[in-house]
């Protein structure tokens, strides 16, 4: 059984994000599971920092992109809305070309916050990068 309160569609969720910086750095939402998202991110000109690897905060911005995609997949948007309040990242090896995948899944949904923990492997299907978000769910008119 899924665990998103609507059905979301990759079509509407790409470009939702397709004029920020989602889409300037080319990331695509490209899989909805019962229970996770997965998106891709190029590693080319808009992604790499000066030594030609896959910049750390390129990483961050698709892991932080799909937490917060998918922590606002699973509230009642008329009520709620989920913000980051805490991000972190271990970086575990360079990737100098090609394609990274993350894929978010939930560790913890309640009433007041989430965590949401994102595995971001290169093409090879190698780890190179794992973080977890912490998003607060707002209520609409809350202080």
């Amino acid at each position: 059984m899924a665990i998103w309160h609507s059905n979301p569609k990759l079509e509407q969720l790409n470009e939702s994000a397709a004029d920020c910086m989602p889409g300037y750095i080319g990331m695509q939402i490209t899989e909805i599971g019962d229970d996770y998202l997965a998106g891709t991110l190029p590693v080319d000109a808009r992604t790499r920092q000066p030594f030609g690897i896959l910049h750390g905060g390129a990483s961050v911005v698709l892991a932080e992109t799909l937490g917060s995609i998918g922590a606002n997949l699973v509230v009642d948007t008329d009520k709620f809305y989920c913000v980051g309040q805490e991000i972190n990242a271990n970086h575990l090896r360079p990737v100098p070309e090609g394609e990274v995948t993350g894929i978010a899944k939930p560790v913890h949904i309640g009433r007041s916050s989430q965590v949401w923990e994102i595995r971001i492997s290169d093409a090879r299907g190698k780890l190179n990068c794992i973080s977890r978000i912490t998003m607060a769910v707002v209520a609409h008119g809350g202080q």
